[in-house]
């Protein structure tokens, strides 16, 4: 067994997206631009209405997946295949882009705390056309386990410690797990060597290999196939992992292919309305 050790941290930014979202911007920033698979993470927490209640309004994706996950609050998914979801406290959405998906996501709340992550995966090459797809996890679809420390765990995709989540099956063999841990609990977790992986908290701290990582941090994993967790007062963390894709990434805003080509012609699609076809 390889353990894991932190390679670095990153320290998210202040960023707003949709209508004038304030979030943490982890992924996707001058300092982590990507980290393939992974192309952008956020995480949107306040208690203020003003910061959240404009949403995300009607906004197209090519290219990549994306992953909405809810600690707190509720919010409406809506797209053009006719798919609609609320997303609520502990359940999450995997939306497959592919070659194009239009959607939304709007607050069904007026006040009290919205807190979550977005997070955008990307696609191969040879998948990154095919048809969209959505999947509504409610949270009793989440998988969850609680050992004899305390320590929660809800895996959303993977395998985490025989406990599987119900998303599986994709080339990039996602892993994604919501560890909760109790201060002083201690925990190693197995990552498959070779695949890229990151632990962001959310809330307290946890050590890695005798380094502290703190909320709203992330540390980047050197290769390895497992992780120690130990906690450093009451704690949330999301660890996860993925295999890379190593091809080219072009990005331009909320398409995300290969080549400077690709994005034109997901332009011309987009303006000409057929980028859903």
């Amino acid at each position: 067994m390889t353990e894991r050790t932190l390679e670095r941290r990153v320290q998210g930014m202040p960023a707003s997206d949709g209508a004038g979202v304030r979030l943490n911007r982890v992924i996707g920033t001058p300092a982590l631009k990507h980290l393939d698979p992974f192309l952008m993470l956020d995480e949107f927490k306040s208690d203020s209405a003003d910061d959240y209640i404009a949403g995300f309004p009607s906004h197209p994706h090519r290219g990549f997946e994306t992953v909405t996950y809810m600690l707190a609050g509720r919010m409406e998914h809506r797209d053009h295949l006719d798919n609609v979801g609320l997303l609520e406290a502990g359940g999450a959405q995997w939306m497959t882009a592919g070659r194009g998906i239009i959607h939304s996501e709007m607050p069904q709340q007026q006040e009290g705390l919205m807190w979550g992550f977005q997070l955008w995966i990307n696609l191969p090459a040879a998948e990154k056309m095919q048809r969209a797809r959505y999947r509504d996890l409610a949270p009793d679809d989440i998988a969850e386990a609680r050992d004899e420390q305390g320590v929660e765990r809800r895996v959303i995709a993977g395998d985490s410690l025989g406990v599987v989540g119900p998303v599986g099956g994709l080339s990039v063999d996602p892993l994604m797990v919501d560890i909760r841990m109790p201060s002083g609990s201690d925990i190693a977790h197995p990552v498959k060597s070779g695949h890229r992986a990151f632990v962001y908290a959310y809330r307290g701290a946890v050590k890695i290999a005798d380094e502290t990582l703190t909320a709203g941090q992330l540390g980047i994993l050197r290769d390895g196939d497992r992780v120690r967790l130990t906690a450093d007062g009451d704690s949330g963390v999301l660890l996860l992992a993925a295999r890379p894709i190593g091809e080219p990434i072009v990005q331009y805003g909320p398409f995300v292919m290969n080549s400077s080509e690709e994005i034109e012609q997901a332009l011309r699609d987009y303006r000409d309305d057929r980028l859903t076809e």
